[in-house]
């Protein structure tokens, strides 16, 4: 393991013990609803996983000067992964990518059925915009209810996944497949990391740094992803490997070879931290995640 994948776990770690602390009190929270619906979010909201998300909003308010510890940050952590974790939940589901094993466990429609993790998320879509309703500082509501909407909607996450299953088996081009990927993972990434910089107060210029490197780390997240569905082993990743080309999905190996995809992983990342450049050391945080989305293992 490298210095750079060590010390990303370290800041992952740290930045996730307050996104989890928020799910463990989930059947506090919500005192009324049903057990086995909270019991099926947290199933999946306490699973595991990276929290790359969330904690790229933390370290981008970070890295615009913000406090990451602030309600507004914690709030947009949280809704974030909220809506990460639902995108799971129902992509996982028969009618979608139809998978058994998600974090090296059962999918949760193989332990609670269908229709409950249907619901569950829904619950967790809802609770997101809640969290950000409720637990943000006001004035700053409107615009990260927006950012996140607009990620996860028609025009970005879910919209991306339509394209994806439209897609199967239609070769699409070079630009086509990095439009398709821009919606569907990179639109939460962008996200991110402009909510954490709306939680600091970030101007335009710092704003225009975070937004930029996570479009960049978006693609290169998704090559790694093609790149280690072909070369990982279930048990390194907790779920199926080899669906893809099993599918007749368009990915980056597939159309330009795996060296090159390496490669245009490669290039992306460079890109991200040049993106940087204008934020100094505050964001070596954002830095150090950028790394590890390009030499990751799973």
């Amino acid at each position: 393991m490298t210095d750079e994948s060590h010390s990303a776990q370290e800041v992952l770690r740290r930045d996730a013990q307050s996104v989890s602390a928020w799910f463990n009190r989930l059947a506090e929270t919500y005192p009324g609803a049903p057990a086995k619906l909270v019991e099926a979010m947290q199933y999946s909201l306490l699973a595991g996983g990276k929290r790359l998300r969330p904690t790229l909003v933390l370290e981008s308010c970070r890295a615009c000067g913000g406090d990451a510890a602030s309600p507004s940050a914690l709030a947009a952590a949280v809704a974030m992964e909220l809506i990460h974790t639902f995108s799971l939940v129902h992509d996982d589901l028969p009618a979608m990518d139809d998978d058994d094993l998600r974090r090296g466990r059962p999918t949760n429609h193989k332990v609670f059925g269908e229709a409950m993790a249907i619901l569950a998320g829904d619950a967790m879509v809802t609770t997101a915009f809640e969290v950000l309703a409720t637990q943000a500082d006001p004035s700053l509501v409107p615009k990260l209810v927006t950012e996140l909407a607009r990620a996860a909607g028609a025009g970005g996450m879910i919209g991306g996944q339509v394209i994806d299953m439209q897609s199967e088996s239609v070769a699409l081009t070079f630009d086509q497949l990095r439009n398709l990927h821009a919606l569907k993972t990179g639109a939460l990434l962008v996200a991110s990391c402009r909510m954490g910089a709306i939680c600091a107060g970030a101007g335009d210029a710092a704003l225009t740094a975070v937004s930029d490197f996570a479009r960049h780390i978006g693609l290169a997240f998704q090559i790694v992803d093609d790149l280690l569905d072909i070369t990982a082993t279930p048990e390194q990743l907790g779920k199926n490997t080899h669906k893809d080309a099993t599918r007749g999905k368009n990915t980056y190996p597939a159309l330009l070879g795996e060296p090159e995809a390496r490669a245009a992983a490669d290039r992306e990342l460079a890109a991200a931290l040049a993106a940087l450049t204008p934020l100094g050391k505050a964001a070596d945080g954002l830095r150090t995640l950028g790394c590890f989305v390009v030499q990751r293992s799973n």
